[in-house]
């Protein structure tokens, strides 16, 4: 995966600068989006950004060992950070897309045409989407699992609710690949089964990294 450290520019209305009260607001009201979608990619922002907060908090003095590693773990969760932010945008904008191709006329034999045709645009990027966002959920996970033998252990849980949310992003884009593909033709929604069939493995890992935090904790 790229790991560019660049910052998708963010417009006054992106996940990226609106207040917390305003986006849990939009979520709870009658309006097409922020939806799951939307949610699950912020899962992935809050995971990466406790990975990078757990890796700054790993440069002390004793770690001067370990400091290249961690370094590069920092660099890498806020550049994943701010992908999924940029993707909880795109999911926004990925379901709008496609209830308007919905409404487009169909009419005549043209028009019905060129409206399967933005339909189907649309919902292989409402899929696309959440599987860019299970590749970040990936990305995470491998993060946290290779600081979790370096790290602070004064923050060593905030690993393991790294691993939760990264579970949670890629199990909530789960339900939002399936519900995409299952509208689409099989040779568009094929493309899709590779990120599907990750997705157990990502759950089991994330469950065993929880798993490892908790050993700690007790001792």
């Amino acid at each position: 995966m790229s790991q560019s450290t660049s910052t998708p520019q963010q417009t006054e209305s992106s996940f990226g600068t609106v207040t917390l009260d305003r986006y849990l607001s939009d979520l709870a009201a009658k309006v097409p989006a922020p939806g799951g979608g939307a949610v699950a990619a912020l899962h992935a922002a809050q995971g990466a950004a406790l990975v990078a907060m757990v890796a700054r908090y790993t440069t002390r003095a004793k770690d001067a060992e370990n400091r290249p590693v961690i370094d590069r773990i920092i660099d890498a969760a806020d550049a994943a950070r701010a992908r999924s932010l940029a993707l909880a945008d795109a999911d926004a904008a990925a379901f709008t897309a496609v209830g308007a191709a919905y409404k487009l006329p169909r009419d005549t034999d043209e028009q019905a045409a060129a409206r399967t045709a933005a339909v189907n645009d649309a919902l292989v990027e409402a899929a696309r989407v959440p599987a860019a966002v299970v590749d970040e959920a990936d990305e995470i996970l491998s993060l946290a699992a290779e600081l979790l033998p370096i790290g602070n252990p004064n923050v060593v849980t905030d690993i393991g609710a790294a691993a939760d949310a990264a579970r949670s992003a890629a199990l909530s884009s789960q339900l939002n690949i399936e519900i995409n593909v299952g509208s689409l033709p099989a040779e568009l929604g094929d493309r899709f089964a590779t990120a599907l069939l990750r997705i157990d493995e990502i759950a089991a890992r994330a469950d065993a990294l929880h798993a490892d935090v908790l050993h700690a904790v007790r001792g």
